[in-house]
């Protein structure tokens, strides 16, 4: 049994290492961190799961950003983590599915991500044409998801931070 809530600032750390548990030492070098970095996070849309004994199991974060010179407003999400013990109990999942239904109820349109299409395809991500990651980003991993019908239609560009 899991408890899925929001980050709060307590957690943060704990994340952190998580996240450094689970991605290569490094994992700030990526293209997407310089698009998170001095950029505030959707506090609303990072989420934790906790088990019984309160130890976090995964956890997803979410970051806004502008795509295009008709600057549409996207989230990029990512990172999502999984603690290694607990991979392969649906919890990557769980926190995808329960953050793309809080992300419509909030309004917004569309979700970015930078992944492997396999994996994100069953929760409804395509391969974005047109849509520019910072390099070196592998086009073929720049995946959208519509929140509403038509959300990616005619948005294409370069990413760019949100501030």
């Amino acid at each position: 049994m899991y408890r899925v809530d929001v980050e709060t600032a307590d957690d943060y750390w704990e994340v952190e290492y998580l996240y450094d548990t689970c991605f290569a030492p490094g994992r700030e070098l990526l293209s997407s961190y310089r698009l998170r970095h001095g950029v505030q996070r959707v506090t609303d849309l990072c989420i934790v799961a906790r088990d019984e004994g309160e130890v976090l199991a995964a956890a997803i974060r979410y970051w806004p950003v502008r795509i295009g010179a008709q600057g549409a407003r996207a989230l990029l999400l990512g990172p999502i983590a999984v603690h290694p013990t607990r991979q392969g109990e649906g919890l990557g999942g769980l926190l995808m599915t329960d953050s793309l239904e809080r992300a419509a109820n909030l309004g917004w349109e569309r979700v970015l991500l930078v992944g492997d299409a396999p994996y994100y395809s069953r929760f409804g991500f395509e391969r974005l044409d047109g849509v520019v990651m910072p390099p070196p980003t592998n086009p073929d991993r720049v995946l959208g998801y519509s929140l509403i019908e038509g959300a990616w239609d005619g948005v294409t560009g370069e990413v760019e931070k949100a501030i």
